[in-house]
């Protein structure tokens, strides 16, 4: 006697059998109802734009109507006024005006005091150059800052209203005779000045201060 299959065998066996000869027919149909892109192979998908270039596409035309030309940035956006050349027009520097005090002269006790100005003048070289050694080379460059360095000092010693006219002489020491003059247009009122001289084995400088006073 033959074995005799189950229904639900039989009917299972059938709906495998349908889907394996339906399968190609479903895959034909959805590739013949959506044409292939343009440029691109069989099957391969399209490439998908790049969004830093559609961002700089809004960029570019964000603001723009189509056929102008782009603004371009001039001065007229830091300036106010701007000439028909495009040339900005800067506004003038208004210098500030001080109101005349009318006083010709120094305050009682309030003169250029020369011993003081004098001690100030030798305590500075004494300090700056005590045992330095002349040097052909650098000597105008210690001048220089000896100069600075002297007015700087005189300056906390004399009174206000006055300026300063700062003159140091540097050279080599060799037993050699030396005299140092100065001559100016000045009141003998008000104005005078103050010298010093240092020396050592190696240099010697002659420093002079002359006060004047300004009105």
């Amino acid at each position: 006697m033959a074995e005799q299959p189950f229904p639900e065998m039989a009917l299972l066996a059938q709906v495998l059998a349908a889907d394996n000869t339906e399968a190609p027919s479903l895959r034909s149909t959805r590739r013949g109802s959506q044409p292939p892109a343009r440029g691109t192979e069989e099957g391969k998908a399209p490439p998908l734009l790049s969004r830093r270039n559609s961002i700089l596409s809004r960029r570019s035309s964000f603001g723009m109507v189509p056929g102008s030309r782009r603004p371009s940035i001039g001065p007229w956006m830091f300036h106010r006024r701007v000439s028909f050349s495009g040339l900005p027009i800067f506004q003038p520097i208004l210098k500030t005006r001080l109101q005349n005090t009318y006083r010709m002269g120094p305050d009682k006790g309030c003169k250029f005091n020369v011993e003081q100005v004098q001690q100030v003048l030798e305590g500075t070289l004494a300090s700056a150059l005590g045992t330095t050694e002349y040097s052909p080379q650098g000597s105008a460059t210690l001048a220089q800052s000896l100069t600075e360095l002297v007015q700087s000092r005189a300056k906390e010693v004399v009174p206000p209203r006055y300026k300063l006219v700062c003159h140091v002489v540097l050279g080599q020491q060799g037993q050699q005779s030396l005299l140092v003059a100065s001559q100016g247009l000045w009141d003998p009122e008000t104005d005078n000045f103050a010298s010093a001289t240092f020396s050592n084995a190696s240099l010697f400088a002659v420093a002079t201060v002359h006060g004047v006073y300004f009105e």
